[in-house]
């Protein structure tokens, strides 16, 4: 669980600058976020796509405040936490976060799976990144840029799934 954690918070402090995540993306992870808690799927599966809409929603900004020519100090880092908090605040106050009865690993259900999906969704778009640099900066197929982050969400998905017990 460490390595995961330590993981997770290199990933946290790289650049993101360079990686952009089309408004396509971000509408089909919002979409499994509503999809599986309706569903009343596990808080870790549905945390994983939550995680997944944080990372795209910051990419998205971050393109945003590009174009605008917008910078200032520590950018990335500032608006990343601040997308985390907005994120948890509201779970938190609600209840939806903390409970010592809906943990897995020790860890928060939706907590872990946030810090998953997270993951998960920033190795998507850098499998992107790496399949367009290996192809001459060329896709392989069509809506490759949301097909292979929403697939790594959807077998991430998967594996929690059979690990839960849902």
């Amino acid at each position: 669980m460490k390595e995961i954690l330590i993981l997770f918070l290199i990933i946290l402090f790289l650049p993101f600058s360079t990686w952009a995540a089309c408004p396509v993306c971000s509408v089909a992870v919002a979409g499994g976020v509503g999809f599986s808690r309706r569903l009343g799927i596990d808080d870790t599966i549905s945390g994983i796509w939550l995680g997944g809409l944080i990372i795209s929603l910051v990419i998205w900004l971050l393109s945003w405040l590009d174009k605008r020519n917008i910078k200032f100090k520590f950018r990335s880092l500032l608006i990343l936490l601040f997308f985390y908090l907005i994120t948890f605040f509201p779970l938190y106050q609600m209840g939806l976060v903390g409970h010592s009865c809906n943990q897995l690993w020790g860890v928060d259900k939706l907590t872990l799976g946030v810090i998953f999906g997270s993951l998960t969704f920033s190795f998507g778009l850098l499998t992107d990144r790496f399949l367009r640099r290996k192809n001459n900066g060329k896709i392989y197929f069509y809506f490759q840029k949301v097909i292979i982050p929403v697939s790594f969400l959807i077998l991430s998905s998967v594996i929690f799934y059979f690990i839960t017990g849902c």
